[in-house]
């Protein structure tokens, strides 16, 4: 069947040409109505079109009407409202045509060609690797996971990349870390950095190498066990990373390196093409980027007055990539308190020349677990967070991942541990899944009679405004 909105548009211009008003149709704009009671459709025509013709709104919109031309299956009624606005609403036979082609479709229903194939990248978790993923990561998962497979339905190349900072003062405290449990494991006494990884999740580390490798690592200078305990313990972390998301169902395209950035020096190229824009100055022996000609609040630093990158650089660089890897459009999935970020980058790629609507984020709020009505406090595992992983396992990842979308990401978000678990239609989950299980059985139902494929069913039975409701 042909689109109805554009069925609606040609409608209103044959009409609009009887009566020799001068409009273009790609200027008929047709929307939604908000109200049941307005119709499923509307437009402002009449009221484009009163000055124009210097008649009232109502006037100009009775006129349209008394020209209109249209299948009464199709369009059961017209109606004007308010200042001159005209609704439309949809009769049965487009109901019953639509569900025809709903059948027809099968699973390509609502896909489309839309993005016609252009690559675009959306990068979301990228937390870092140097303990187990919270529970906000497990929510910009599920979005980040459901934009890929919407982009793809409607016919982007849309890919999911998760960005690992396995560089930098994060990985040498990690390192300090496991060498210091590793260390106690082997009654030997070294002292966790203030600012190192306290929870009990290190000690898991720390015994999984020494159970792995003994006491080989006892003896070398302190600097060389943290670099090695950092290498191993990296991976035990990015691996652990990498199962909870397959177990989630989170397949990314990418895991991309932040040390392939610093190893190819393509950050130095990224400073360097700044400087010969004229977009960075040298103040109290640091190099600062101009981002405040771009729209940032304030000039940021991208060579410390120490003569080492800022985070700010390298990240530049990484995004630069994504770019030189093909992609047109790019989504970043961050945590809260991000916001300030977003100027400061945009005014970055934007001064080296890429398109400002060609980089969005979007802000994933932070979570509260509830158990008893209460909020959930910290897990001594993990030190300061709850893991991903101890939800899942509790609720399932169904009921995890339809939690996590509930509310907006940009709204805090209450996940209720005692409803997602229980079993009476209180909970949204079950009662999706049971509403699935009764449609399921319907259609064997269905089947068994002889009544599929749906061309043998007399659909002019469909006449009660919820079946209207649900089709819609």
């Amino acid at each position: 069947m042909k689109d109805i909105k554009e069925n609606i548009k040609e409608i209103i211009f044959q009409a609009l040409s009887r009566l020799n008003y001068q409009f273009e149709k790609k200027d008929i704009l047709i929307e939604r109505t908000r109200l049941e009671t307005h119709g499923d459709w509307a437009t402002n025509i009449a009221l484009k079109l009163a000055s124009q013709v210097k008649q009232n709104p109502r006037q100009v919109a009775e006129n349209i009407i008394s020209r209109l031309k249209y299948d009464s299956r199709l369009i059961e009624k017209v109606e004007i409202a308010g200042p001159g606005f005209i609704n439309f609403s949809l009769g049965w036979g487009y109901y019953r045509e639509t569900i025809y082609d709903i059948i027809k479709s099968g699973e390509k229903f609502g896909t489309s060609d839309f993005g016609k194939n252009e690559k675009l990248q959306i990068e979301f978790v990228s937390a870092n690797p140097t303990g187990p993923l919270n529970v906000v990561s497990a929510r910009a998962a599920t979005i980040g996971d459901i934009m890929v497979n919407l982009y793809n339905l409607i016919g982007y190349k849309a890919d999911r990349e998760f960005y690992l900072n396995d560089a930098g003062r994060q990985v040498q405290l990690l390192g300090e870390s496991v060498s210091s449990r590793y260390m106690e494991l082997f009654d030997k006494k070294e002292d966790i950095p203030k600012e190192g990884y306290h929870g009990d999740y290190i000690k898991d580390v720390a015994a999984k190498i020494a159970a792995e490798s003994g006491d080989k690592f006892i003896n070398l200078p302190k600097a060389d066990r943290v670099c090695q305990l950092a290498d191993i313990s990296l991976e035990l972390m990015i691996n652990s990373q990498k199962e909870i998301m397959k177990e989630y169902g989170v397949t990314f395209q990418t895991w991309f390196p932040e040390s392939q950035i610093r190893n190819k020096n393509a950050h130095l190229d990224v400073l360097r093409k700044l400087q010969e824009k004229g977009y960075t100055y040298e103040e109290e022996g640091a190099v600062w980027f101009k981002s405040s000609m771009f729209g940032d609040e304030k000039d940021r630093v991208l060579i410390t007055s120490e003569n080492e990158p800022t985070y700010f650089l390298v990240d530049i660089a990484y995004h630069i990539t994504k770019y030189e890897r093909g992609y047109r459009k790019l989504f970043d999935i961050w945590g809260p308190d991000h916001h300030g970020y977003i100027p400061r980058m945009k005014a970055a790629l934007v001064a080296l020349g890429y398109p400002e609507e060609s980089f969005n984020v979007e802000i994933v709020q932070q979570v509260n677990l509830l158990r008893g009505g209460e909020v959930m406090k910290m897990s001594k595992r993990a030190g300061k967070i709850i893991e991903m992983k101890e939800v899942i396992d509790e609720v399932g990842v169904d009921a995890a991942r339809f939690f996590f979308i509930n509310r907006k990401s940009s709204s805090h978000l209450d996940f209720d541990i005692d409803l997602a678990k229980k079993q009476s239609d209180e909970n949204p989950v079950f009662y999706v899944q049971y509403a699935h299980a009764r449609i399921a059985n319907i259609l064997k139902f269905a089947g068994e009679q002889g009544l599929l494929p749906a061309e043998k069913v007399n659909l002019d039975m469909i006449k009660e405004e919820e079946e209207k409701q649900l089709i819609n």
